[in-house]
């Protein structure tokens, strides 16, 4: 009889109700609804970045009498983007920017990131919490006030270069960074520390072995904002760089604004040529920023 019963083909349980009907009754299967309010909301709001981007491509490939309108180009003028490549000397600026960009990035997350781990394992100290919310009332002081004596403090201490520039992304940024960054550390238990505490670990050991590796989506956070900032950052080299062969991409289009002003053809391929490298990067880091960002949320 047991043979015989297991023999017999088993048919799946029918959930009960509307929803048992209508998809055969499996468990765990639900009806899937689509918030058409929602998605019409998204699709509008994306039309504030697709419309300029549109109208930023067609102009580009434009001549100078056509630039203006949303219609597409009776010709396509390529040359607009070597024109460009020219005038703004694209490889000596985009090396620049890279230079700037990665540097700021790398030494943002090996120190910003160990200052809020040691912040949020002692804001019962009364010295570390005045730090957290010095550094935190940074972020509320505009940038144009503290922007001159900035440049002549950077000037007196002959730090008006790249490594200068490098120096106040790091140090302009760590405010923000702190307030990310201090949040997460705290939801780490503090158990896995006092584990490897037991077993001989010290302070940095515990850091780069066990905290920063559980950091990869506040770590992606931070790597793509700051890489955002630095890339496409006009403010501060402009006023902290006196060397021109070291000019980011942004100032060397400054440069040459004037004759952007009379040709707006080759001064959107300039900004097209200069969206270009970080739009790249993402494309390629998505996954990597994808899965970090749903490691954090299954933990």
């Amino acid at each position: 009889m047991a043979q015989t019963a297991l023999m017999q083909p088993q048919t799946p349980a029918r959930s009960a109700g509307r929803g048992g009907r209508r998809h055969g009754g499996f468990p765990g299967s639900r009806l899937k609804r689509v918030n058409w309010w929602l998605t019409a909301t998204v699709a509008v709001l994306s039309l504030t970045i697709l419309v300029p981007l549109y109208f930023t491509v067609v102009t580009a490939l434009k001549t100078p009498a056509e630039a203006g309108t949303f219609s597409l180009p009776s010709s396509w003028q390529w040359h607009n983007f070597a024109d460009a490549w020219n005038k703004v000397n694209y490889p000596k600026a985009a090396l620049n920017s890279a230079i700037v960009t990665v540097c700021a990035v790398a030494l943002t997350l090996l120190t910003n990131t160990f200052v809020a781990y040691a912040v949020a394992r002692n804001m019962d100290k009364r010295f570390f919490r005045f730090l957290y919310y010095f550094f935190i009332a940074a972020m509320f002081v505009p940038f144009p006030v503290v922007m001159l004596p900035i440049a002549k403090q950077f000037g007196s201490w002959h730090l008006d270069n790249v490594p200068g520039l490098i120096l106040l992304y790091v140090v302009l940024g760590l405010g923000t960074n702190l307030f990310i960054a201090t949040g997460f550390i705290r939801s780490i238990p503090t158990a896995l520390e006092e584990a490897a505490r037991l077993d001989g670990a010290g302070t940095w050991r515990i850091f780069w072995t066990i905290i920063f590796p559980l950091m990869g989506p506040i770590n992606a956070t931070i790597a793509i904002t700051t890489a955002l900032w630095a890339w496409n950052d006009f403010l501060m080299p402009l006023i902290v760089l006196t060397d021109q062969t070291s000019q980011t991409i942004p100032l060397a289009q400054y440069v040459f604004s004037s004759q952007f002003a009379t040709n707006y053809p080759m001064a959107f391929s300039s900004y097209l040529m200069a969206l270009a490298p970080i739009l790249i990067v993402y494309l390629f880091a998505q996954k990597w920023v994808i899965s970090g960002v749903m490691r954090g949320a299954v933990k």
